[in-house]
């Protein structure tokens, strides 16, 4: 991509990068952002890419903190416009969600506003030392726009979450991993690497098996406990004949790694 695109989109091995590269605007989301990642998804997921898993990284020393603010002001005197750079950011998170490839987000200094809302609907989050996480919007007079309101309490709980709204204050990477916001805190210099080498473990597994625990989990979680027991009942028997399977059950016998197509 061109120097001045807002996103380095390129691969190491079967591992997908995405990284936010616009580091002397924090690294803040706009239509053209969500349009890199979503092409970016639309190229890794094609069959035979060869990608079997995807990490978000950023550029400079904040991941990101929330929308570009002078394309917001720029949209407001169209609701329609206003509409649609709503509407396309949920739809690209979601798209993340939903995803059959892990998705893994690498986190230093800032992630507010927006920026948390993205690192929120990746799948698993490697966060610095120096890492802090909240949501300003009530400083501003503004509220969550892509998901905010509804994905950080559920994964914070409800009053953990309206604390952190209403107060717009920010927590550190330990409050963070203890919230069970991110999975790991390592030392900033070390970030990259050990984000990128769980990727590229991610890698060595089934394909398949990955995209099936993950949607299970996922759509498991909208629904009671019967309802996400019957999800899992109705793919397994098909699951436990795929050649992965076979490769898994030979590799376990023969004591060896398995190698999976």
């Amino acid at each position: 991509m061109s120097a001045a695109s807002p996103l380095v989109v390129g691969r190491e091995g079967a591992v997908g990068i995405i990284e936010l590269a616009r580091p002397d605007k924090f690294n803040c989301l706009s239509l053209a952002v969500h349009a890199g990642i979503e092409a970016a998804m639309n190229d890794f997921e094609k069959p035979g890419s060869g990608v079997r898993a995807v990490l978000i990284r950023a550029q400079g020393k904040h991941f990101c903190t929330g929308a570009d603010l002078d394309e917001v002001k720029g949209l407001r005197s169209d609701p329609a416009k206003i509409d649609h750079f709503i509407r396309y950011g949920h739809a690209v998170l979601q798209r993340l969600e939903a995803s059959p490839l892990p998705v893994v987000a690498a986190c230093q200094g800032l992630a507010l506003a927006g920026g948390s809302e993205l690192m929120m609907a990746c799948d698993v989050i490697f966060a610095s030392t120096d890492f802090r996480i909240g949501d300003q919007h009530a400083q501003y007079g503004l509220v969550p726009g892509w998901g905010g309101s509804q994905r950080l309490p559920r994964i914070v709980g409800l009053r953990r979450g309206l604390d952190l709204f209403f107060s717009a204050r920010w927590i550190d990477a330990p409050t963070a991993l203890q919230w069970g916001l991110v999975n790991y805190v390592v030392e900033p210099d070390k970030l990259g690497e050990a984000a990128l080498a769980y990727c590229t473990q991610l890698s060595t597994r089934s394909r398949g098996g990955l995209a099936i625990m993950k949607r299970l989990a996922r759509q498991g979680m909208d629904q009671p406990l019967g309802g996400g027991l019957k999800l899992e009942q109705d793919v397994m028997a098909t699951e436990l004949m795929n050649d992965d399977v076979s490769e898994g059950l030979a590799a376990f016998a023969a004591r060896r790694p398995p190698v999976f197509k």
